[in-house]
């Protein structure tokens, strides 16, 4: 449930509210238990999703550093490569729960 929740910070191209905002959705959704709220509580998790991203904005907009930014082809590479070590490759994965394509 937290696939959309990584680092944000010093990235470039530079982090989108986009981006942002899913992280902050995703975020909610966790800590709140509920991917989709009862409309009673649709205003609530709404707010949350808006204050949780607009502090993810201040805290980006705060931080410093001197490093280079991080590459995001560099960044997407590093992930894809830990979940091949982790849930194996593709196609071997599937093929091994007996889908066909």
């Amino acid at each position: 449930m937290c696939r959309n929740i990584r680092t944000l910070y010093h990235f470039d191209p530079p982090t989108t509210h986009e981006e942002i905002e899913a992280s902050a959705l995703q975020f909610v959704r966790k800590v709140s238990g509920f991917s989709k709220p009862s409309a009673a509580n649709q205003a609530a998790f709404d707010r949350a999703v808006h204050d949780v991203s607009a502090t993810v904005h201040t805290l980006l907009d705060s931080l410093v550093t001197t490093a280079p930014p991080r590459s995001r082809e560099v960044e997407a590479a590093r992930v894809r490569e830990r979940a091949a070590r982790r849930f194996g490759p593709r196609d071997a994965g599937q093929a091994s729960h007996g889908h066909t394509h």
